[in-house]
């Protein structure tokens, strides 16, 4: 009996190890608080929302087969009545959890999916819904996989001006696409532009890609912008 209770503690540690994907390390570089959120795309929600101070970490354990997005959320405060909101990133909820609400454009996006077609990780960086702040995508423990960034602060330095957001002391805390700022389905990919054939780049996504090489500038930038790993941990870093 003693024999079988082992081999069965040893059978429910094996499942609950297998049963997480990945851990993902959320870092915090920037000289200022963020608060990070997620949103769950497949499989259960992770903390949807948490205050990271200045060089600070979290750490969220993703199971097998999850699909989801990280974002930052920065400029935050709470009002009179105890409504927390966001100037750039805010979900909504007026929490500091966004409890499966996504990023109010502009943001950067992380889009991740674990053990996905075969076995994979598939993973990018995402300006199609704007910019808010740098970050970088860096696979742990695995030398054979690449790492994915936007390091430069598209903000201050090479958004237009018709596509910046200000805040109330006129600093840009985000640089829209041009989908959102000019609701074109040239810019959108969207009616006749609705294929990789007709939806071409454009300056507004050249101008994302020059600074941002390696993250999607628009809908079908996929073939610079789609990184892949196998059986990674991964750390991402704001401000990188």
């Amino acid at each position: 009996m003693a024999v079988n209770f082992s081999m069965s503690v040893i059978f429910f540690m094996f499942f609950l190890q297998g049963s997480y994907a990945a851990n993902i390390v959320i870092k915090n570089n920037c000289p200022y608080t963020i608060w990070p959120a997620t949103l769950t795309g497949q499989g259960p929600q992770l903390l949807t929302g948490f205050e990271l101070a200045s060089q600070a970490s979290q750490t969220l354990q993703v199971p097998n087969s999850w699909s989801g997005r990280v974002w930052p959320r920065f400029v935050c405060s709470n009002d009179a009545t105890g409504k927390f909101t966001c100037l750039s990133g805010d979900c909504g909820t007026g929490q500091v959890t966004c409890n499966g609400n996504g990023a109010a454009p502009p943001a950067s996006l992380l889009e991740f999916t674990l053990a996905g077609f075969g076995g994979k990780d598939f993973y990018d960086i995402s300006l199609v819904d704007g910019f808010n702040l740098p970050v970088s995508i860096v696979p742990q423990n695995r030398a054979d996989c690449n790492s994915t960034s936007c390091p430069v602060d598209i903000n201050n330095h090479g958004c237009p001006d018709e596509l910046s957001v200000k805040s109330p002391d006129g600093g840009v805390i985000g640089c829209k696409s041009a989908c959102l700022a000019f609701q074109q389905p040239q810019y959108c990919c969207t009616g006749q532009y609705s294929s990789p054939q007709t939806c071409k780049p454009t300056k507004y996504s050249l101008q994302f890609k020059h600074l941002c090489p390696q993250a999607y500038s628009y809908a079908y930038d996929d073939a610079t912008s789609t990184f892949t790993c196998t059986g990674a941990d991964y750390l991402i870093t704001f401000c990188p």
